[in-house]
């Protein structure tokens, strides 16, 4: 069953980062920019807390906050939903399903390594779901020899 360390491998563990004082305009603007859906929140290299597509609509939009005024360490997720690189990515999918979530953060020993998110799974699901019809395939044209 695959690893979270094995799509950290092939995925790479470039991490968007921000420190609880960087206000909701940067932090989106960083998001927009890199194309993701969320920033890790660090404070003195550890990680405390996400901020999220989804805590920005709850969070400031909704509630009509001004994402130049507001930190992000003030509307971040601070109740933090981990895994490590050992943990398979069904484990991963069946957590981020049952939490309603969709980034989820990987630390280790050293703290925080990596981020999986459902476009992960979905990648991983889609590739394990080829691999499978290929063999079928395979056999099937065996078969017929």
């Amino acid at each position: 069953m695959a690893t979270v360390r094995e799509l950290l491998d092939r995925k790479g563990s470039d991490l968007l980062m921000v420190g609880p004082e960087t206000t909701v305009l940067e932090a989106s603007r960083l998001m927009n920019d890199r194309g993701v859906g969320s920033v890790l929140v660090m404070t003195d290299g550890a990680l405390t807390g996400i901020f999220t597509e989804r805590d920005l609509m709850r969070r400031v939009v909704a509630v009509d906050r001004l994402p130049g005024a507001t930190k992000v360490g003030e509307v971040m997720t601070s109740s933090l939903v981990t895994c490590t690189p050992d943990a398979t990515m069904q484990d991963c999918g069946t957590v981020m399903s049952e939490r309603r979530i969709r980034h989820l953060p990987v630390v280790d020993d050293s703290g925080v390594v990596g981020l999986v998110t459902t476009g992960d799974l979905l990648a991983h699901e889609l590739k394990e779901k080829d691999a499978a019809i290929q063999q079928l395939e395979s056999f099937v044209f065996y078969v017929r020899q």
